[in-house]
Formats: structure tokens, C-alpha cells, sequence
């Protein structure tokens, strides 16, 4: 039996405190920190300085877009993918851009609707079950995934701006989605109740009709059509007609949705290359296309994301955005920030060891716009991030190759280019992760 006492006793503290006023490096580091954020402070200059944002292969000629105080980046990103084939086909000036709030508000209905009949059908289920749990916890957040995003556009179209612009909340979700997850918890109990009693279809009606009221109050209510006319770079006035957003998807998109495959990294030994796998209880809208991943290493990834580029098509990707970065000059490299430098001890860990210890996994969507090949190998990308154009340069940023391969989680590559060995894969039965494994996460 193990006698030995954890809890920290006065001698600890004595000795440690005494070995911290030895270590000249220690104070200085202390000094520096008591005046000067540590992400400045790290800051590897010479990685700063190696960083420019040329690169030889670059598609992108219109305006970043910014989601604003909202989590919709993979809404942005998706349709920052779409609207470039139809700025360059139909000759747009460079500010056009879809409407977001337009699948917005559908995202929120279908997520309400899914997680309402989820609650349906986990009713038998205490409601500390870890499943049920993780739904109570994000009910209806703003983030998603590829699929996702195919699975609106297929259904509900895509408009222009125009015909739903955005309001204060679709730039600003905080409170809306805290009005929102209030109802349908409660109505996660309403339905509970209803289910055992046979009735739980009518109350999920009945909530659903309550969030698409809020829904239309914050966002405003999608257009059934609208007319599509617009003036050309030359200045000639193209008059389109009326059109349902179903319509004008099919008439202006030059890329299918449905085509694209979405390709991740896991590098965990547990997920395995070469196979397909997905998340339970992961999606938005009930009966429309399920969250499919084709997990791959990187190498793949980062190849058919440079042939695309190279094709002159953008690429939608997820990532982990935050680690060593600089918002402000718009820059990702792995070694950018120098943290092992300023507190003197080891923090090394591999992309698998950050996905099991929660130090990592997907958290935001943006669209690689450019690459810098040299001899054939990506030395950096370039990004459209949604964040708008006052930062790096006009909000589209740099990336360095080395912190592609430690942080970027996934692609969506049309099916067509995947190589034979990997198109087989795609049909068969995927590995099924809980809701809340790292894969489940939400740009």
C-alpha cells in the first residue's frame, strides 16, 4: 500500500522557490513578463521577418469576407469557396458575396430539429449519459462541418447578399444562441416527457415553431425568390429573372457541392489511415447528408490541395486556429512562437498526443487561396480567413508549410481526384467515434 502524501507541503514550496530566485534565466523571463504579453515576447522575430506573402500559385482576385462577433466560419468559408467560380464565370465585381444569414437561419432550424428529434430518440437515456449530456451542452452552436454545409446548400439553395442581408444578430450571435439554447433545453425535457407518452412528435413541432419565431426575429425571414440582376465588371446590366434560391444555386454555381469528399488527418493509432469514419449524433439536418471523414496522412492532404489551387479552384479546410499565430500580422508557423524559450522547459508534444489530451482539434474554417511550390513542394499557402480585410494582408494571411501538417485537420477535394485506392474507401461502412472524440468538433 502506498503511503506517500501528494498534497504539496511547506518544504516543497521552500525548495522550489528557492530554486526559481537561483535561476538567473527564470527572473528575467519574470521581469519581462510582468510588462510584456508572453505571445510578444515569444515571438521568433526571424520567423516574422522569413515570412512574406508571395506565393507562385494563387487564385484568389475578390475581397475577404468577415463573419464578424459570429462562429459561422464554416459557412463563410464554404460559400467563399462557391462564390469564386461565379465571380470569375459570370465577370462580378470582386465584393460580391452570397448571403450568410440565408443558410444561417436554415442551419439553426435543421440543428434545433435535429437535436430535438435526437432527444426523441435518446429518451430512454438518463440525462447524465455522456451523449445526452454533450448535446444539452451545444444545443445549437454556430460552428459545423463540410458536410454540413452540403447537406443546407443542397437543400435550401444559396441567394446574393442582398436578398437577406445581415442583421445585428447573425454578426453578433452571442445572445440570440443563448435564447435559443434556453428553449430547446427546455424543450429537450418537454419532448423527453411527450416521448413516454407517445406525443413526442407534437412537441418537437411545437418547439420547432418557437425557435423558427426567434429565428425569424433575430435573422429576419429567407426569401421564398428574389430577382437576380447585377452589372458586370464591363458595366453591362445582366437582368436574370425571379428565382428561388434552389433555382439560382442550379443556374450560377460552378462548383457541385455534392461531388466533395471531405479528407482528414487523425493521426491516432486508434483512427487508422486508409479509412472512412464518423461521428455519432454529428449533423444538422435529420435525412440529409451524414458527416463522412476519409482520414488520410497529410502528405495526401497537402497534395491535392496544391492541385487544386493549381487547377485555379480554391480549398476549403479546418484547422486549429490559435496556436502559434499572430492575428495581427496574419501569420502561421509552427515555430513562430518560441514558449519552450521563455519558461525554460519542455512542452514538445505530437499532433496524435495534443488530439487525445484535448490541447487540440478543429476549430475554425477558412478557404487556402494560394500556394508557394518549390521543386514541385508547398514552402507556404496562402488563406482567405473571414475576419475581415484590416489585418495581414487585406484578411487574407500566410501560412508556413510546417504548420500545415500540425494543425490543419481537413479538406474537401472533389471526389473525382482521389486516386483508386482511396475512391474504394469512400463506400465503405466508417468507424463510428463518440460525440465528443477531437473528430467531433465544430469549425
Amino acid at each position: 500500500m502506498n503511503t506517500q502524501n501528494p498534497a504539496i507541503d511547506q518544504d516543497t514550496i521552500t525548495a522550489l522557490t528557492e530554486r526559481f530566485a537561483a535561476d538567473p534565466t527564470a527572473r528575467v523571463a519574470q521581469n519581462a513578463v510582468a510588462t510584456t504579453d508572453v505571445d510578444t515576447l515569444s515571438l521568433d522575430r526571424s520567423v516574422v521577418a522569413s515570412t512574406d506573402p508571395t506565393v507562385s500559385n494563387r487564385v484568389d482576385s475578390w475581397h475577404a469576407a468577415n463573419q464578424r462577433k459570429s462562429g459561422r466560419c464554416w459557412l463563410f468559408s464554404g460559400l467563399n469557396l462557391l462564390r469564386s467560380g461565379v465571380i470569375d464565370r459570370l465577370d462580378l465585381e470582386p465584393d460580391f458575396q452570397f448571403s450568410q444569414a440565408h443558410l444561417h437561419f436554415w442551419d439553426k432550424l435543421e440543428k434545433a430539429n435535429w437535436f430535438l428529434t435526437s432527444m426523441i430518440e435518446l429518451a430512454d437515456r438518463a440525462l447524465d449519459d455522456r451523449t445526452v449530456h454533450q448535446m444539452l451542452a451545444d444545443p445549437i452552436g454556430d460552428g459545423g462541418q463540410w458536410d454540413m454545409f452540403v447537406a443546407l446548400v443542397t437543400k435550401y439553395g444559396v441567394a446574393p447578399k442582398y436578398a437577406m442581408p445581415e442583421t445585428f444578430s447573425s454578426s453578433n450571435t452571442h445572445s440570440m444562441n443563448a435564447q435559443l439554447e434556453k428553449i430547446l433545453r427546455r424543450g429537450a425535457l418537454v419532448v423527453r416527457e411527450a416521448a413516454a407518452q407517445g406525443r413526442g412528435e407534437r412537441a418537437r413541432q411545437e418547439i420547432l415553431e418557437q425557435v423558427h419565431r426567434v429565428l425569424s426575429i433575430h435573422l429576419g425571414t429567407p426569401p421564398t425568390s428574389f430577382i437576380w440582376q447585377y452589372r458586370d465588371k464591363d458595366g453591362n446590366f445582366v437582368r436574370g429573372g425571379e428565382l428561388t434560391p434552389t433555382q439560382f444555386a442550379a443556374q450560377v454555381l460552378t462548383v457541385d457541392v455534392d461531388d466533395y469528399v471531405c479528407l482528414v488527418n487523425d493521426p491516432r493509432p486508434s483512427s487508422g489511415y486508409n479509412r472512412m469514419l464518423t461521428v455519432d449524433r454529428l449533423g444538422n439536418v435529420v435525412g440529409g447528408r451524414p458527416v463522412r471523414y476519409l482520414n488520410v496522412e497529410i502528405d495526401v492532404i497537402k497534395r491535392l490541395a496544391a492541385q487544386i489551387i493549381c487547377d485555379g479552384q480554391p480549398v476549403w479546410f479546418g484547422c486549429d486556429t490559435v496556436p502559434q499565430s499572430d492575428r495581427e500580422r496574419g501569420i502561421w508557423d509552427a515555430r513562430l512562437h518560441d514558449y519552450e524559450g521563455v519558461y525554460g522547459i519542455d512542452m514538445s508534444t505530437t499532433k496524435a498526443e495534443r488530439m487525445v489530451s484535448g490541447q487540440s482539434a478543429m476549430t475554425h474554417a477558412m478557404v487556402l487561396t494560394g500556394v508557394d511550390l518549390l521543386d514541385g513542394a508547398p514552402r507556404r499557402w496562402r488563406v482567405e480567413n473571414s475576419w475581415g480585410d484590416e489585418k495581414a494582408d487585406k484578411g487574407f494571411w500566410t501560412m508556413n508549410d510546417s504548420w500545415f501538417a500540425e494543425y490543419v485537420y481537413e479538406v474537401a477535394v472533389p471526389r473525382r481526384l482521389l486516386p483508386a485506392e482511396l475512391a474504394a474507401v469512400l463506400d465503405t461502412e466508417p468507424a463510428v467515434l463518440p460525440l465528443w472524440d477531437p473528430m467531433g468538433a465544430l469549425a
